[in-house]
């Protein structure tokens, strides 16, 4: 990348990193191992106990509240008005858990406390202080590892070494530092990114804490039609795995700065592989201001709906032009900086400025399965189709066997028709008053949500929700509606200049299939005249619905009768013979029997 008046300083990528360098770690021999080859390590018990003692009573409360109670004749109101309550509470609770004991826990509240367009503010400001409330470690303890990793002191490794962390994250923080200057003396100043001691042993606890409560999960039918639990474990497992191997991380950058290579707006730090380990990067010192920081963009003169343009439409770029996104671009690994002012521009003029990336160690690749789903997905969403984008959703795997996609587009017209054109900070709002009416039009719909999760595309995801929560705070008067146009032209440009290649697949497709045809005949007459053809039937998704309705019905129906019988019996047993043993259980089986019946599905 070609340097401009106002960078940071001139590019010096490794020589090699066009081809993901790799770099060994001096202090050993051969190559850095993988994230996933590294040694397996012993639970920490009292921290698994504690993070499962919190999943655990927070489900009992969902199961009591949403499950039960909400069910109950006169007490739903009850259970609603309450409800932001208990979240705000189950809010404080875990950051303070989360801050006591760090690791996944962190990061995992870290996203939660982005999404302001869909979480109240009473949860996101909860969560939102975990950004900075992130303990550090101790400086010995970094110390040490530093010159484990180099195999010498670390005045050696280091000119100079910060003893205070300009950043503390839940897997690894942050010092200053310059490197060692080739005449002598200090050199060029940089961060150096250091992983935190015995951080695996807490990562794979947490881990293990989480596979519990996804076991949880799986007893829940409506989750588990719409999500491999399972395979969503295993990817968060491995990207979480994979954060703590910081060679790979840098190659991850080394990437993303080849990928925008030719985008003076976007930046992203160069790294010192002769100072990179697995535990330890060494970067160029990027730190400026925070893309959360509001106050900071416009003292600058910085537009902040340009920031919220630019950043959508990199993200943009990323998922369907690269597919290969930054997926942790929470504020702490995003900045806005400014360069010089054109002295020609006028006074009114805004500050141009860069966005700076770093923290590569979450990406998500988009599989080739989805790409071209994606393309019109955005298309459709920059031409408001609702066909094209049922018809992407079908051709990704996004909806469950048997949903109706009339019915879905009709939806996707509505929405569109109430939603479309409306600024992101709007959106939020104007869902929330439409929602009911939403409900009650696509009840069908709504209740039975025919859509199952692309586990493959979860980090992708979750970049994308992270930053429309960047978007809302920075320009909520942007429009996201006319920004993704432009892309979505762009995409089916470039679509119809492939469509020749398409045509010419289809033509060979349609040969192969003729030349198959003559043996396939054969084979469905011979089945014909041995009586083996087998017909098979399902049932449309309406009469489908209506009989798992009738189903609950009949379900409700005797557990409500067994329920009845045993009260009648244990009544019964008290008046003529006292209260005994027998009249007791058969009270309590009665209750059981009623709870079940009522909340069953």
């Amino acid at each position: 990348m070609t340097a401009i008046p106002g960078q940071f300083g001139r590019r010096r990528r490794h020589p090699a990193s066009q081809s993901t360098p790799e770099r060994p770690n001096p202090a050993e021999t051969g190559s850095p191992p993988r994230a996933d080859d590294l040694p397996p390590h012993r639970l920490d018990i009292s921290r698994y106990v504690r993070v499962v003692w919190f999943f655990g009573r927070m489900f009992l409360s969902v199961i009591w509240w949403d499950l039960i109670v909400r069910r109950v004749p006169g007490m739903r109101g009850r259970a609603r008005r309450s409800s932001l309550g208990r979240w705000q509470a189950w809010a404080q609770r875990f950051r303070r858990l989360a801050v006591a004991n760090g690791g996944v826990l962190i990061k995992l509240g870290q996203f939660l406390s982005i999404r302001v367009d869909i979480l109240p503010s009473q949860v996101t400001s909860e969560l939102k202080g975990l950004q900075d409330e992130v303990p550090s470690e101790s400086l010995t303890a970094i110390i040490a590892l530093i010159v484990s990793e180099f195999g010498r002191p670390l005045d050696q490794v280091f000119a100079w070494f910060s003893p205070e962390p300009v950043a503390a994250a839940s897997l690894a923080q942050v010092h200053k530092a310059r490197l060692m200057a080739p005449t002598g003396g200090e050199g060029e100043e940089v961060a150096v990114k250091v992983q935190r001691p015995g951080i695996e042993r807490l990562v794979v606890t947490d881990l293990a804490a989480l596979r519990l409560a996804l076991d949880w999960l799986k007893l829940y039918r409506p989750i588990t039609r719409r999500v491999d639990l399972d395979r969503l474990y295993d990817e968060f497992s491995a990207t979480t795995r994979a954060e703590l191997d910081f060679v790979a991380e840098g190659r991850n950058a080394d990437r993303f700065a080849a990928d925008f290579a030719d985008d003076p707006g976007i930046y992203i730090a160069d790294v010192f592989w002769e100072y990179t380990t697995r535990r330890v990067l060494t970067l160029e010192n990027v730190a400026s201001i925070k893309i959360d920081d509001v106050k900071a963009i416009e003292a600058a003169g910085i537009s902040r709906s340009e920031v919220a343009r630019r950043l959508y439409d990199t993200y943009l770029e990323q998922i369907f032009v690269h597919h290969f996104v930054h997926a942790d671009p929470h504020p702490g690994n995003l900045f806005v900086n400014p360069l010089p002012r054109d002295p020609d521009a006028g006074p009114g003029k805004p500050t141009p400025f860069q966005l700076v990336f770093v923290d590569f160690g979450m990406v998500a690749v988009i599989p080739q399965r989805l790409r071209a789903s994606l393309r019109d997905y955005v298309i459709a969403v920059g031409t408001r189709d609702a066909h094209l984008m049922v018809q992407a959703y079908f051709d990704a795997g996004v909806l469950l066997p048997g949903a109706d996609r009339r019915r879905i587009e009709e939806l996707h017209d509505t929405l569109f028709a109430r939603l479309g054109g409306l600024p992101i900070g709007k959106l939020s709002d104007a869902a929330m008053k439409q929602a009911q009416a939403v409900i009650n039009e696509y009840r069908d719909i709504v209740y039975e949500m025919p859509f199952q999760f692309p586990t493959d595309m979860l980090f992708a995801v979750r970049a994308v929700a992270i930053l429309s929560g960047m978007a809302t705070s920075l320009d909520p008067s942007f429009d996201p509606w006319s920004a993704t146009l432009p892309f979505a032209e762009r995409m089916a440009g470039e679509g119809a200049a492939l469509n020749w290649r398409s045509a010419l697949n289809e033509l060979v497709e349609l040969v192969r299939l003729a030349l198959r045809l003559p043996s396939r005949v054969d084979r469905f007459l011979t089945q014909a005249e041995r009586g083996e053809l087998v017909t098979q039937y399902s049932l449309a998704p309406d009469a489908a619905r209506a009989l798992r309705r009738i189903e609950r019905s009949v379900d409700r129906l005797t557990w409500g009768v067994i329920a009845a019988g045993l009260l009648v019996s244990g009544i019964a047993l008290r008046v003529t013979g006292g209260v005994s043993d027998l009249s007791t259980a058969l009270l309590v089986a009665a209750a059981l029997a009623f709870v079940w019946g009522l909340t069953r599905r």
